[in-house]
C-alpha cells in the first residue's frame, strides 16, 4: 500500500494568469503558497477475488470493472495516462471540502499521480508530477483549469510561479525570513463561507474570451512583483494586505460570477471590522474567504463571522509526499498463472 499526502493551496496574486489561453500569448506570473491543509490518497493493488476490478472510495463509492465505468474523471485521466492493467483501490481524504477554492481537484490529481508511480516503484520529481498533471487535466480530461495548482501542490513553498509563451514554467521560491514568514501568517484568516462552486464553471465566464481582459489580467500579474517585492523588504506587513484589496477589486471585475451578493456582503463587514484586505481563493464564486486582518482585530472577525467556519492554517513548504510506502511483492511469470488459477478455482466454489 501507498499514501501520498499532497497540500492544498492559497492563491495571494496573478489569478487568471495562470490559464495556458493566457500565458501561452501574454505570459503569466502567480504568488502562491501551499498550507498545511491536505489531500491524503492510499493505493494498492486491488485483490482479485472480486466481481469488479477498480475501488475507487472517495464522497461516493464506485465499484468498477473497468476503467471507462469510472465516474471520477481524474482516476479515469491517471489510469489510462499510465496505462494501469492490474485492478486498483483508491482512497481519498480531505482536509477541506471540494469545490471551495483551495486547489483541491489538482491536489488530488497530484497526489494520485504521485501514489500511482510509487506503487510502480517510481520516485517522479516535482517538476514531472506538475508538468504531467497539467497535462492530465487540462489535455486528457479537458478540465478548464489553469497550471498553477498543479505546481503548488507538487511543490509546496511560498513561491513566485512564472508562466512562459512557451509553455515552460519557472518555479522561484520565495526566500525571506521565518520571521517574516510568521508575521504573514500572524495577518491571515480563513472562514469557510459554505458555498460551493466549480472553478471551470466560473472560470468559464471569462477564459472563453480572456483577451477582453488583457487590462485586469496585467493589472494582476504586476501585483505579483509588488507582493514580492513588499513579502522581501522590511516595509510594514500591512502593506500586503492593501495590495490584496486591490487585487480582489482587479478580479472581481473579470466576470459577475467571480463574486455575489453574500460576498460582497462579508468582504464589506469585513473590512468594516479591522480586516485591510481579502479575497475568495480560486476561481471565485465561493468557498473560502482569506482575509488579512492585524492580529489585534481578529477577535472582532471571528465574533462577527462566528455563523462561519474559521478555519486556522499554516504556509508548508515540502509539496506532495509519500508518507507511507509498502511495497508489494512482485510475482513471477509462473507465481501469477499459478494465482490466476486459485482464483479461478475460487469463484467456481460459488464461496
Amino acid at each position: 500500500m501507498i499514501i501520498s499526502r499532497t497540500p492544498f493551496r492559497i492563491s495571494f496574486f496573478g489569478g487568471g494568469t495562470d490559464y495556458p489561453a493566457w500565458y501561452h500569448e501574454h505570459g503569466g506570473a502567480v504568488l502562491a503558497s501551499s498550507i498545511n491543509k491536505y489531500a491524503h490518497i492510499s493505493v494498492r493493488h486491488f485483490p482479485p477475488f472480486f466481481d469488479y476490478k477498480y475501488r475507487i472510495v472517495w464522497s461516493r463509492i464506485e465499484n468498477c470493472k473497468s476503467i471507462d465505468e469510472i465516474v471520477h474523471p481524474a482516476v479515469v485521466g491517471i489510469l489510462k495516462y499510465l496505462e494501469t492493467e492490474r485492478g486498483i483501490e483508491i482512497h481519498y481524504q480531505g482536509d477541506l471540502p471540494a469545490r471551495s477554492g483551495m486547489g483541491s481537484s489538482s491536489s488530488f490529481t497530484v497526489g494520485l499521480l504521485h501514489a500511482m508511480y510509487a506503487l510502480q516503484g517510481q520516485m517522479p520529481g516535482k517538476r514531472k508530477l506538475a508538468r504531467e498533471s497539467i497535462h492530465i487535466e487540462q489535455d486528457i480530461i479537458k478540465e478548464q483549469v489553469g497550471s498553477q495548482d498543479q505546481v503548488s501542490a507538487a511543490y509546496g513553498g511560498l513561491n513566485n510561479i512564472e508562466f512562459f509563451p512557451n509553455g515552460e514554467i519557472s518555479v522561484k521560491p520565495v526566500t525571506i525570513s521565518r520571521e517574516r514568514i510568521d508575521e504573514l501568517e500572524s495577518h491571515l484568516m480563513l472562514f469557510y463561507t459554505g458555498i460551493l462552486r466549480t472553478a471551470a464553471e466560473v472560470a468559464n465566464s471569462y477564459v472563453q474570451e480572456i483577451d477582453k481582459r488583457k487590462r485586469q489580467l496585467r493589472i494582476l500579474r504586476d501585483m505579483v512583483d509588488e507582493g514580492v517585492a513588499i513579502l522581501s523588504s522590511t516595509s510594514k506587513i500591512a502593506s500586503f494586505g492593501e495590495l490584496l484589496h486591490e487585487g480582489w477589486q482587479a478580479k472581481r471585475s473579470l466576470s459577475d460570477q467571480v463574486s455575489n451578493e453574500e460576498i460582497d456582503s462579508l468582504y464589506t463587514q469585513a473590512r468594516a471590522t479591522g480586516a485591510i484586505g481579502g479575497k475568495l481563493t480560486g476561481a471565485g464564486g465561493g468557498g473560502f474567504l482569506l482575509l488579512f486582518v492585524p492580529p489585534d482585530r481578529q477577535d472582532e472577525v471571528k465574533q462577527v463571522f462566528s455563523h462561519l467556519l474559521h478555519i486556522p492554517f499554516q504556509l508548508e513548504f515540502s509539496g506532495s509526499q509519500i508518507i507511507f510506502y509498502d511495497p508489494e511483492q512482485d510475482y513471477s511469470l509462473e507465481e501469477k498463472e499459478r494465482e490466476s488459477q486459485n482464483i479461478k478455482a475460487f469463484r467456481e466454489l460459488k464461496i
